[in-house]
């Protein structure tokens, strides 16, 4: 229901007014996993998200290739497995690299080894920088997609023990929210750009709405206090359109079962002019 969300607030006539050329392709479908067996314990519904991702992959590849850029609504994160896959592969074909902006609540580096809840949610990062979940990672045919010096995590405050090893010892860049508090957003998104934009063609970002407040973003499945205030959230997305170097963007985790009067994709829909050039003045 998350894209649904995006489309009842009003996000194709918010980028027309913009004078963005819009085309919705629709939604990749999904089945319910109310009628799938759950599967591997570790890695719940694996084998239907990874065919999810794969079709989403051809999708965004697709845009790429009619020279349009891959706006990419959900839903589950998992889904960037998919989406970063197209950016990374398409970067390729031109013999260059993308770098990756992970703004996220959450690191999403757990693999099946590592993770207690078995949630694929939580694995989607590892994927796109490692060998698993391999079903994720195998996606377009080469891995890893990007690579930790071009990595970088922003708004990160919810790891598990586990986790947290597996982020330090992954050598991505991250920023958490103590370091957003200490520094201010725009001196954190100006460092993020330079890491994640040196030596690539330019960057992918995965925006999960979780990265932002519950109090402004309350339609998230798993909200943590202390995110993104709006202002915080507009000028990370006004920065990185100013820079030129936005190739895709995803908007994640939108739940409306769990929103006020869809307050949550509302947000979402705004931030996604602020990251398509809407200006104050």
């Amino acid at each position: 229901m998350g894209p649904s969300a995006f489309r009842i607030a009003g996000l194709t006539e918010r980028l027309t007014a913009l004078g963005v050329q819009v085309v919705d392709v629709g939604d990749v479908v999904a089945p319910n996993p109310e009628t799938k067996q759950l599967g591997d314990s570790r890695k719940k519904y694996i084998r239907e998200i990874s065919r999810v991702c794969e079709k989403l992959y051809k999708t965004s590849l697709s845009a790429f290739e009619k020279g349009a850029m891959p706006l990419v609504l959900g839903g589950d994160h998992s889904l960037a497995a998919g989406s970063v896959a197209a950016t990374a592969e398409f970067a390729r074909r031109e013999g260059n690299r993308v770098g990756l902006i992970w703004v996220d609540a959450h690191g999403d580096m757990n693999t099946p080894a590592s993770s207690s809840s078995g949630n694929v949610h939580g694995m989607p990062l590892a994927a796109l920088l490692g060998p698993e979940p391999a079903e994720l990672s195998r996606i377009g045919g080469f891995s890893p997609k990007v690579l930790p010096e071009n990595t970088v995590l922003i708004g990160i405050r919810n790891l598990d023990d586990r986790e947290k090893e597996i982020v330090r010892d992954s050598r991505v860049h991250v920023f958490t929210m103590k370091d957003i508090d200490r520094n201010g957003i725009a001196a954190i998104v100006e460092q993020a750009l330079a890491l994640a934009g040196k030596d690539t063609s330019g960057v992918h970002v995965s925006f999960d709405v979780d990265v932002c407040d519950p109090t402004i973003a309350p339609g998230v499945g798993t909200p943590v206090k202390g995110g993104l205030d709006y202002r915080e959230a507009h000028m990370l997305m006004e920065m990185i359109s100013d820079s030129g170097m936005l190739r895709a963007l995803d908007l994640v985790e939108v739940n409306p079962i769990l929103d006020d009067r869809n307050t949550t994709a509302i947000l979402a829909v705004e931030l996604a002019t602020s990251a398509l050039g809407q200006r104050i003045i």
